[in-house]
């Protein structure tokens, strides 16, 4: 955790070095690229591997990662980086962009933070040692009814009327109390791990964008499923995620309609 923390705020640094400076690209149409998020990843990477040069290695600007990229070796440690979640609002230069890190063995998440350079807000977690908000213990919300809930989404970026996260979104605009979407699904996790947001769904996500937040959710005392109710999963990581397990069933029955 320590060094994690220290590669996080390392990359972070970068992030505020290179806010406003930096020439985006698109990787695919919408999906934006910049030097920082290249030269962030970087800065991590090199951090952890003089610690742990026996460890693997999983980031979204690595060459070839796909949405299937992690594969689950419990045999191995692999660290899971996303060195800039939000990078469209890092190019506009609006506020809501994070370094994600985890550390993982197959399916099981043992430490992980978020960080967000401007805000200053560090989340983090080990397993079995709870969730924490700049060394402040934090809870997910005590919210039971869909109906009261503050909900967060997040969209693939190509999406069409017939993408899963938008129909979702669809079913759930007339029954929650509202809906948020941040443009980061790093941050959306560690709000609903903080108890701001009561829950979120994401169906095109990414094993970097998803894999401290989880941990993070767990360790507040929150539940996290695959959208069809069966165990999330870091190889196909499409998830619902809420405060409570009888707040993450009544969304599950509400999309399951």
């Amino acid at each position: 955790m320590q060094t994690c923390e220290i590669a996080a705020r390392a990359a972070g640094q970068v992030l505020r070095d290179k806010v406003g400076k930096v020439t985006a690209r698109e990787k695919n149409r919408a999906d934006l690229v910049t030097e920082a998020d290249t030269l962030a990843q970087e800065t991590v990477f090199s951090i952890l591997r003089k610690a742990f040069p026996e460890h693997e290695f999983l980031g979204e600007e690595t060459p070839g990662a796909s949405a299937h990229s992690y594969r689950s070796d419990p045999n191995s440690l692999c660290w899971i980086v996303d060195p800039l979640d939000g990078t469209t609002n890092f190019v506009h230069q609006v506020p809501f962009f994070c370094v994600s890190i985890a550390l993982a063995q197959g399916e099981d998440l043992l430490c992980g933070v978020v960080y967000n350079p401007i805000t200053e807000e560090f989340f983090s977690a080990e397993k079995g040692q709870g969730a924490f908000l700049n060394g402040e213990r934090i809870r997910v919300s005590e919210v039971e009814d869909a109906s009261q809930s503050l909900v967060a989404v997040g969209f693939p970026t190509e999406t069409h009327a017939e993408t899963p996260d938008l129909v979702a979104f669809l079913k759930a605009v007339p029954i929650a109390q509202a809906i948020r979407r941040t443009g980061s699904t790093a941050l959306n996790l560690a709000y609903v791990a903080a108890g701001r947001f009561d829950a979120m769904w994401g169906f095109s996500a990414n094993a970097w964008d998803v894999a401290a937040g989880i941990l993070l959710i767990r360790e507040a005392g929150g539940t996290v499923l695959g959208p069809d109710g069966k165990p999330f999963s870091l190889k196909t990581p499409a998830f619902l995620t809420a405060a409570n397990q009888k707040l993450l069933e009544g969304w599950l029955e509400i999309f399951s309609r």
